[in-house]
């Protein structure tokens, strides 16, 4: 059990924090001054965290809550008040692929993705959130996607849980903003991370995606030979936090800003021309003249 936070010291909750964007911004934020707890759902698979925490010269606390379910997220965080008394931010990074079209996905993949990355979030959010009203502060930051602006090929229920984690992490900040709580939502493009490693179902059962499912894993494999350092995320966050100027979404990483700020301006004739396009060398062009990323590998 790690030391308890030093008067002042701000208490940061970071889920899933065994890898990824959750490891590197417990650590970062450790090396900023910040009493870190990091949730996982096993102690015995934090060695690679821990040994990077010790690397830096920081420590991570970490408590075992699984995400995924009502009372292990009410025990982890039973825990984390008594070890600390409080919590003054909470990072939402817990969160799983899934990858299927439309047709391909069956019902029970929507909700068990659902399960992780919506009501994941929403479970920690409800546990830490009347103690940050009682106090009249406090941060949520929620981990989207790029996915949770725009409807990421052949992703239909990663898609569905980060647009639905966007969505209520936008009427949470003005839920909160009468109580002086800050509401940030982080939205990543590809980083370096073992999610997309783990990523690599393609269920074609129809035998008629196949182009849908090579153009995703094409922009995955575009993104991963370009992705950003994870400890980006985790300074972005950090300036999400702190800043006296916040806004409420920070688009980060290899093709966060750029799909993210078009969004809203993409026609909607040029998205189903997009994806009407046959050939992978048109397809690959027009992303291109879109977005203005090449996913060309």
């Amino acid at each position: 059990m790690a030391n308890a936070a030093s008067p002042g010291q701000p208490v940061t909750v970071v889920t899933g924090a065994n890898s990824g964007i959750g490891r590197a911004t417990s650590i970062h934020l450790a090396s900023v001054g910040h009493h870190v707890v990091g949730t996982v759902r096993s102690l015995d698979k934090a060695e690679k965290l821990n040994a990077m925490a010790d690397a830096a010269g920081v420590e991570v606390d970490l408590v075992v809550a699984d995400v995924a379910d009502d009372a292990s997220v009410a025990a982890g965080f039973d825990e984390i008040f008594g070890r600390t008394g409080r919590v003054d931010h909470l990072v939402n990074n817990a969160g799983v692929g899934g990858n299927a079209v439309v047709e391909e996905c069956p019902s029970d993949l929507y909700m068990s993705v659902m399960n992780v990355n919506l009501c994941g979030a929403t479970r920690c959010i409800q546990a830490v959130l009347p103690q940050m009203r009682d106090r009249g502060s406090g941060s949520i930051v929620n981990i989207t996607s790029v996915a949770g602006r725009i409807a990421a090929l052949a992703q239909s229920p990663y898609v569905a849980s980060k647009w639905a984690l966007e969505g209520v992490s936008e009427g949470l900040a003005q839920e909160l903003a009468p109580f002086g709580i800050r509401v940030a939502i982080i939205e990543p493009g590809v980083t370096k991370s073992a999610i997309f490693a783990k990523n690599i179902d393609a269920p074609n059962s129809s035998d008629a995606y196949e182009a849908h499912y090579r153009r995703m894993f094409q922009f995955y494999g575009a993104g991963m030979a370009n992705a950003t350092d994870p400890f980006e995320v985790g300074r972005v966050i950090e300036h999400a936090i702190t800043t006296d100027s916040p806004r409420l979404r920070y688009p980060v990483s290899w093709g966060g800003e750029e799909m993210s700020a078009l969004h809203d301006r993409i026609d909607d004739a040029d998205w189903l021309e997009l994806g009407a396009l046959e050939d992978d060398a048109d397809y690959i062009t027009r992303f291109n003249e879109i977005f203005g990323i090449d996913i060309s590998l």
